[in-house]
């Protein structure tokens, strides 16, 4: 019999400063993301207008050239996943130790999971995305369905649950199943570069994995601040509904700047304050609290809600869903030149490459976080953990309260108030039919509770994330400069970003450095599957 492959692996050298302002960090890796994000912060707040058309049209130019790559590359993390999952040879390896258990239970494991994957994107889009696929979809553009119709409903859910479903948490499952299995099973520092060094070796303790966590840090940075972005939106249109004042909403519906900032100066920091308590406490406790308040709200909706129509829409859903996937998965629509080819090509940037372009965005720090979370758990136990159950749980929430809003607006109930609200206000507007202007305020108050709480535990969670990767994988706990650093330089970029462009300013700058980490987390996946049929083929020998 062979050694165990966990005695002959190589490890990464990565230097740290022994005292000083930045003990414990790789100066570079600390430093060279707090200069660009200064740059991007003073470029912008000097000049907002034209920072906003350049950013577009960076973001215009990265959609058209790179759509396909972004369709083909997330299809890829999804095979990943899914074959490791069911492949009996590496279904049952352990991240971590054979011997190793959990540190968290699986209640606890499954709600921070889902809060730091995905759970402001819930808030915000299941009741936006199934019934802007309602109105118009690609089956729309191509004349298959109409659009408000009854015919529209599955088509809707369908392209709904693509952008929710498999491939969007393959996306954060892929970095953490790799940077899981190679920190404790080959004792590699829990850092980026690590998910390369089973192709590049040495070679990732120097510059160019400098470099790589660098990348990893960026796309971190614009990644919650998209989420960010959307949490603080949907802020603002919940306390209108709570408080009717006039300052929090415009005349055409959308959020004020100042709405937008005073949400993004609250949840900055509390964020702060949460990071400063650590994983185990802050962290945990939020993420509890999550999963007990969307309970409630799923509830609520399961019993109040279009129930009926909410459990057919489930069921043919899912169906509709897998049967569509693999097509869905690999299909770049380009401009011939026809009315139909652009209208397909714009919807596919605008939704589609967007979402993909947010997840990987947002998968070093979620998949680390993953990764972190997940020690002592089987590969196969980790994939339905971090993907087929979130995934099931997105399936549910997008049922029961995306179908209620069709159900309202197909009776003539709601007469345009949902389909025609911002976003932001689309499940406020929900409720507000469903129940009396009293008990729609005490479910608006839940539910701004519910917000705050994810977007904290995402800010709080990703500052974490940041100086693990800039103190070369270290999970102590940083200091509390460290951390304050950081929640100014997010509350920063993302305020002036919102002043030179809104929304549009801030899926820019996501879209642009999504990119780069994109080509990284494919390298990641092979590493990976490089490493694993290496160790199961030394252990069965």
């Amino acid at each position: 019999m062979s050694k165990s492959p966990l005695s002959e692996q190589k490890t990464i050298s990565i230097n740290t400063e022994k005292s000083g302002f930045y003990e414990g960090f790789n100066r570079v890796v600390a430093v060279i993301p707090k200069l660009l994000i200064i740059i991007l912060i003073a470029w912008v707040g000097f000049s907002p207008s034209s920072a906003g058309q350049v950013l577009l049209e960076l973001q215009n130019w990265s959609t058209q050239t790179f759509g396909a790559w972004y369709i083909y590359v997330t299809a890829f993390y999804t095979l990943v996943c899914l074959g490791l999952c069911i492949w009996p040879r590496t279904a049952y390896v352990k991240l971590g130790r054979p011997d190793e258990t959990p540190e968290f239970s699986t209640f606890s494991w499954l709600s921070m999971i889902f809060g730091a994957g995905i759970g402001i994107g819930m808030l915000t889009y299941s009741t936006a995305e199934p019934i802007t696929h309602f109105a118009n979809s690609p089956d729309t553009i191509r004349g298959l369905s109409d659009g408000l119709d009854i015919n529209n409903v599955r088509n809707a859910y369908k392209w709904a649950m693509l952008h929710y479903g498999l491939t969007a948490w393959a996306c954060f499952g892929v970095v953490g199943l790799s940077l899981g299995y190679l920190s404790y099973n080959r004792q590699l520092p829990l850092t980026i570069r690590s998910g390369l060094e089973p192709l590049f070796g040495q070679t990732m303790s120097g510059t160019i994995g400098n470099v790589v966590d660098i990348v990893a840090i960026l796309a971190t940075i614009v990644g919650l601040g998209v989420t960010i972005g959307f949490g603080v939106s949907q802020f603002a249109s919940g306390l209108f509904n709570i408080t009717g004042a006039s300052w929090l909403i415009d005349n055409g519906g959308k959020p004020t700047l100042m709405a937008q900032l005073f949400g993004l100066t609250l949840i900055v920091c509390a964020s702060c304050l949460s990071a400063l308590s650590g994983l185990k406490r802050g962290i945990k406790w939020l993420s509890n609290i999550n999963m007990s308040l969307s309970i409630f709200l799923i509830v609520f909706f399961i019993l109040f809600g279009a129930t009926l129509f909410a459990l057919q829409t489930f069921f043919f859903t899912i169906w509709d869903y897998l049967v569509a996937l693999p097509m869905m998965s690999i299909t770049v629509w380009k401009n011939s030149g026809s009315e139909t080819s652009i209208a397909l090509q714009d919807w596919q940037g605008a939704w589609t490459i967007f979402y993909w372009a947010w997840w990987i965005a947002f998968a070093p720090f979620v998949g680390l976080f993953f990764a972190r979370v997940s020690r002592g758990r089987t590969i196969r136990e980790y994939v339905l953990g971090a993907m087929i159950i979130p995934v099931l749980i997105c399936l549910v929430w997008f049922s029961f309260i995306g179908a209620t809003a069709i159900d309202m607006e197909l009776s003539g109930l709601a007469q345009g108030a949902i389909v025609n609200a911002d976003i932001s206000a689309q499940l406020f507007k929900t409720i507000n039919l469903i129940l009396t202007p009293e008990l729609a305020v005490g479910l608006s108050i839940l539910i701004v509770t519910l917000l705050v709480t994810f977007l904290v535990t995402s800010a709080d969670s990703g500052i974490l994330i940041i100086n693990t990767l800039a103190s070369g994988g270290s999970q102590n706990q940083k200091q509390a400069k460290h951390i304050i650093i950081w929640g100014l330089l997010f509350s920063m970029l993302i305020g002036v970003l919102l002043t030179a462009g809104g929304m549009d300013a801030l899926r820019s700058v996501m879209i642009i450095g999504a990119l780069p980490f994109s080509v990284v987390m494919a390298l990641m996946a092979i590493s990976l599957i490089k490493s694993l049929i290496s160790d199961t083929s030394s252990i069965k020998e």
